[in-house]
Formats: structure tokens, C-alpha cells, sequence
């Protein structure tokens, strides 16, 4: 029998939780079916992309210091999302940050830790913020398109920084590579132990778990959800939707661009033309995967990360190009948006009228 879509009239909240479940298998099969085209054994390749990175001490360093970042930036853009202010700008946002915070680690390179370090992470913040306040002052201002505006100030960002890097901050000591010099130690994010865990990697929970109270349980969290869910009513209520884009905009900007300097004075240690491979975006996955709730992020942030370490291992064991990381993402994020059908929708069988039967009547 056929069958056809029909609306709810409500929410399914088991949907809510169980259609990034079905998007996470439905991606794992397709997967498998695109391994096996490449000529690469289905069940081989699944095992070194998904599995092999977790199976050592140091798979799982590499992890936590991957999602680090992701969460951050996916943490913010949930708030804006919560608020119906679509930031798609994380990346930029990123890369400001750490232009911010790199460049005053660069022109105090002998200052000491405990005093300038938390400087050099407050100069990150507030360069996210800076980028992300463009994009709030053009849509407050001229009602410019906010998806636009800051999916193009990613790009401004980009060419600032390999000016930069290019440029007046290029080390003279780096044989004419695109980079900066390398942080110096009151400037460098500290890690712990023997591991590539760093800093970084025990903030971003912590943010998340924050920020999950914040909107839960503050007049502000309850002002941003109201204004995301029935702006009629938050007008109504006197919320001031300008004020409430400011902060969802400058929090979000903010801790992409804390992201962004931890990332630089952390594994990588200084300024280069390639500081994100593409955080910003991925972290928007991460943040509809986590269901746009704190602590959803932190378990979507981790299965994104492990998708980077699964591109380089399946790079380099099974001599797969590397574009497989980004295919993982896309097709992640397709299934997810199809499967989001089902919160609101349901399969409704059809049936088929029964064929009607003429006969002439006798006489």
C-alpha cells in the first residue's frame, strides 16, 4: 500500500531525540556503499574511519583536542539559533579571534604567563566579538541578511589574515613561508602531561554546561528561546529583539573567537594561512546534530572530530582521498535535514479505493 506524509499537529519529542540517531546509521550505510565503490572493503574502511581512532591513548587526546573547538563554536551558534538569528560565520569569527590574540602574543613576545596569557584569550574573545558585531549592527541597522553577512565576513576574514601572515607579520626566520613566528611560552595555551590534550579541551565542556544553565534557567535564556519561538509574543511581552540579536551575536562571535586563539596558541602555535579546516561550518552540523542544546554539542562535537581523524587515518591505511572527511559531513547533514521530517511529519498508509464494480440491473 502507498503511503504519504501528513502532518503531526504537534511536535514528536521521541523523533526530536531519535532523528539524529537514524541520520548517524543512515550515514554509516551509505558510507559503507560509497567504501566499497572506491574498491576499499566496506567493514575495513568503517573500522579505520570510526573505530581505530579511539582505540589508543593518544586517538583519544587527538579527539578532545579536536572537538575542543567544535563545541566552542557549535555552543554559540546554538544560542544564536535558539534566539532565530542565523550566524553561519563561526569561521570568520575564528579566524578573527585569533588574528586578535595572535597578534598581541607577537608584539609581546617576553611577557610573562600568568599575567598575559588571560589577555592574550580576552584579545581573542573580543576580536570574535568585534566580527560578529558587523553582522549584528548591518541587520539591526540596514536589515541586512545575517546568513549573508556573516557567511561573507568569513571570507574578509580569510584574506586579512594571509595579508597578515604574507605580509608585515611574516617570520623572517620562516624561509618566506605564509606564517607567523612561533608564540612564545607566556603566550602558549598549556596542555597536560604527556598528551596533546590541552587548556582548551577541558574549557569547552565547561562553556557548554554554562551555557546550558544560562538558557534553561536565566530570564535571558527564557527572553531568547520566546523570541526564537513566537516572536509576536516576545514583542508583546516588551522583549527588546535588538538587544537580545546583540548578546545571541556577540556570544556566539565570542567564543568562536575564544576557539580561535586557543586553537593557534595551543597545537598550533602560531599564525598560518591554514589555522581551521573549515570549524566554523562543520560546528553548524555539530550544533543541529546536538539538537541545539549544550549538552547535545558536546556528543555531536565528538563524533564531527572523530570524522577528521577518521579522513587522515583512512588517508593514510587505506590510501583514501581526503575529500572522504567532508563527504562523511555532507551526508551526515543531508540525512539529519531529511530525517528532521519526522518530528512534525508521520507515514500515513493509504488505501487504495476498491474498484467499483458496475453491473446493469435486470428487469
Amino acid at each position: 500500500m502507498p503511503y504519504r506524509l501528513e502532518p503531526r499537529g504537534e511536535r514528536s519529542q521521541l523523533w526530536s531525540y531519535a532523528s539524529p540517531v537514524l541520520a548517524v546509521v543512515l550515514t554509516i550505510v551509505t558510507m559503507g556503499v560509497l567504501f566499497a565503490i572506491l574498491g576499499t572493503p566496506p567493514l575495513t574502511a568503517i573500522e579505520t574511519f570510526l573505530i581505530s581512532p579511539l582505540l589508543t591513548v593518544s586517538g583519544l587526546a587527538s579527539l578532545a583536542v579536536r572537538a575542543a573547538p567544535l563545541i566552542m563554536i557549535a555552543v554559540g551558534l546554538s544560542f544564536c539559533y535558539r534566539a532565530n538569528v542565523w550566524n553561519i560565520g563561526g569561521d570568520g569569527q575564528f579566524t578573527l579571534g585569533a588574528i586578535a590574540g595572535g597578534g598581541l602574543a607577537l608584539f609581546f613576545p617576553n611577557a610573562a604567563f600568568w599575567w598575559f596569557y588571560p589577555i592574550v584569550l580576552v584579545a581573542g574573545v573580543l576580536g570574535g566579538m568585534f566580527w560578529a558585531g558587523i553582522v549584528a549592527f548591518l541587520k539591526l541597522k540596514f536589515n541586512a541578511n545575517e546568513i549573508l553577512t556573516s557567511l561573507m565576513l568569513v571570507y574578509i576574514a580569510q584574506l586579512v589574515l594571509t595579508w597578515l601572515v604574507t605580509g608585515p607579520w611574516r617570520d623572517p626566520m620562516g624561509y618566506g613561508f605564509p606564517q607567523s613566528a612561533m608564540f612564545s611560552a607566556g603566550a602558549t595555551t598549556p596542555d597536560f602531561g604527556t598528551t596533546s590534550i590541552h587548556l582548551g579541551c577541558v574549557l569547552a565542556p565547561v562553556i557548554a554546561i554554562i551555557l546550558w544553565q544560562v538558557m534553561e534557567r536565566s530570564v535571558l535564556g527564557f527572553q531568547l528561546r520566546v523570541v526564537g519561538q513566537a516572536p509576536r509574543a516576545a514583542r508583546f511581552a516588551g522583549f527588546s529583539n535588538a538587544k537580545l540579536t546583540w548578546i545571541a551575536l556577540l556570544v556566539s562571535g565570542g567564543l568562536s573567537g575564544l576557539a580561535g586563539i586557543i586553537e593557534v596558541t595551543g597545537p598550533i602555535g602560531q599564525l598560518t594561512t591554514e589555522i581551521t579546516p573549515g570549524y566554523g561550518f562543520t560546528a553548524v552540523i555539530v550544533a543541529f546534530l546536538g539538537r541545539l542544546h549544550p549538552i547535545g554539542v558536546i556528543f555531536a562535537g565528538l563524533l564531527l572530530a572523530l570524522s577528521y581523524l577518521g579522513g587522515d587515518a583512512a588517508q593514510i591505511n587505506l590510501h583514501l582521498p581526503n575529500a572522504i572527511t567532508g563527504i562523511f559531513q555532507g551526508v551526515l547533514l543531508f540525512y539529519l535535514l531529511g530525517a528532521d521530517v519526522l518530528i512534525l511529519h508521520r507515514f500515513k498508509r493509504v488505501r487504495a479505493p476498491a474498484p467499483m464494480v458496475l453491473a446493469e440491473s435486470v428487469k
